[in-house]
């Protein structure tokens, strides 16, 4: 029997094997305060079988990739033979048991994810989603290893999907990938309604672990995200992903103490890289070929991750019983409640001045564009935050705008990404209070900006009406 897949104190105090393992690959890593550092990006192209490849070469911040918390008590060790025993055998074969047990963090409960489990066994309908960034999305880079490791070129997304599939062939598995490339969970908290809970899920998977390394305000951002979607009326199970960069940046260190607090089930890819590329098991160039996005190879490691604690959890089906409902306090604050982003569908202008109704980008398709004069666009508001997705542009034609709420000039935005890896959408918090308002908002050219593009792509507001 697994008791939450729980690990010795030994295996996941993993400090020293982190910090040595990304010192014996040759490199540095650096905080930053930023919005968002690091963008684990795949252009505008959406993902579904099929996996993109990546070829940018993008900076980076890090943050210690263990986890912070120790348990307080010895937990109780699985034995070994249940990541295997009666479970489905992956194509690849690179997990070893001591790498597996570096993956699977402490303290989870799994009753939810068995809960899903049990439900698909008895051949009820079972919708999964999986959110987060490029890496969700599918976006592969080229790793030295690939063409000799891994014979089908796929993403971990589509391992999961494969999983759920084959161990339930007479059920009907819906599954939705929810990633959008360059995106942080301060985007993903303002979109899980439209994007993840519209589809009524059964189980969510979240990664934005590499994206958020460096997000302003990251842990408070993530434990709502996460919060918001364990709330949701049909109690879905929520697991955690924790990717990271080949040089060490990932969020793991904000992200694990949010799952910690909700006994989720989290599985750690960045533990066993950084634990292969310490042991010579694999290169930081065969497990990725930009540093951020994961490899064929890279992508295998992790869907074998997720095999063997589905298996694991199969396994214990018959005694694990059924979760409770979700009441537990936030690590941090709610604070983005009513989560929405309001597009040209969604909401009317009280002027659009020289901005115009238009459709730059696939997954935001319902933006406001003004390509020369002042923008002056302006809207009103009931919300206590407010953030804005922008289109940034590598065509050198952007400019940059400035943001006013109330009267008061509160950001200075900027959209040009020329000479950058590619266009993309990009989010950010311009104003935050405790209550919420009614709020007037003005977009217009800053008056410096030589460049006179700018598209809206929606308004990210929180805390109001639903």
């Amino acid at each position: 029997m697994i008791k939450g897949l729980k690990r010795t104190a030994a295996v996941l105090c993993a400090a020293a094997l982190i910090a040595g393992a990304f010192a014996a690959c040759g490199k540095e890593s650096s905080s930053s305060s930023a919005e968002s550092s690091t963008k684990s990006s795949s252009g505008e192209s959406s993902s579904s079988d099929s996996a993109s490849e990546s070829s940018n070469d993008e900076s980076s911040s890090s943050s210690s990739a263990e986890p912070t918390a120790e348990p307080t008590a010895e937990p109780t060790p699985v034995e070994l033979k249940e990541w295997h025993e009666g479970g489905l055998v992956p194509a690849t074969n690179f997990v070893s048991d001591d790498y597996m047990e570096l993956a699977t963090l402490l303290g989870s409960d799994n009753r939810a994810l068995a809960d899903v489990m049990k439900k698909a066994k008895n051949g009820e309908e079972v919708t999964v989603v999986c959110i987060g960034g490029s890496i969700t999305q599918g976006t592969v880079s080229k790793g030295t290893k690939d063409k000799e490791a891994v014979k089908k070129k796929t993403f971990y997304a589509n391992y999961v999907k494969q999983w759920w599939e084959e161990k339930f062939p007479d059920t009907k598995i819906n599954f939705v990938n929810a990633g959008i490339g360059a995106t942080t969970s301060y985007l993903g908290v303002h979109r899980a309604g439209t994007d993840v809970l519209s589809h009524e899920p059964d189980l969510v998977i979240v990664e934005f672990a590499v994206n958020d390394a460096g997000l302003r305000n990251g842990q408070t951002i993530y434990d709502n995200l996460v919060r918001n979607l364990l709330k949701y009326k049909s109690n879905p199970a929520v697991m955690l992903l924790f990717m990271g960069q080949t040089n060490g940046s990932t969020a793991q260190n904000d992200e694990y103490p949010v799952g910690k607090a909700y006994s989720l089930p989290m599985l750690s890819y960045t533990n066993v890289i950084s634990k292969m590329m310490k042991d010579n098991t694999f290169s930081a160039e065969e497990l990725s070929g930009d540093t951020v996005h994961p490899s064929a190879l890279g992508h295998a490691i992790c869907g074998e991750l997720f095999w063997y604690y589905f298996n694991a959890v199969y396994h214990d089906l018959d005694v694990l019983t059924a979760a409770d409902k979700f009441d537990v306090a936030a690590v941090t604050k709610e604070k983005y409640t009513n989560a929405k982003i309001l597009d040209s569908k969604s909401i009317t202008p009280d002027s659009l001045g020289t901005f115009e109704e238009s459709n730059k980008f696939a997954q935001f398709p319902n933006d406001w564009t003004s390509v020369s004069g002042e923008g002056e666009i302006s809207f009103t508001i009931n919300c206590a935050n407010l953030g804005l997705i922008y289109y940034r542009t590598t065509d050198g034609k952007s400019g940059q705008f400035d943001i006013e709420v109330d009267g008061n000039a509160v950001a200075t935005l900027d959209a040009n990404f020329k000479g950058g890896w590619g266009s993309y959408a990009e989010s950010t918090e311009v104003f935050s209070s405790d209550t919420a308002a009614e709020h007037k908002v003005v977009i217009r050219k800053n008056a410096n900006s030589e460049n006179e593009e700018f598209t809206i792509l929606g308004l990210l507001v929180s805390g109001g009406q639903e």
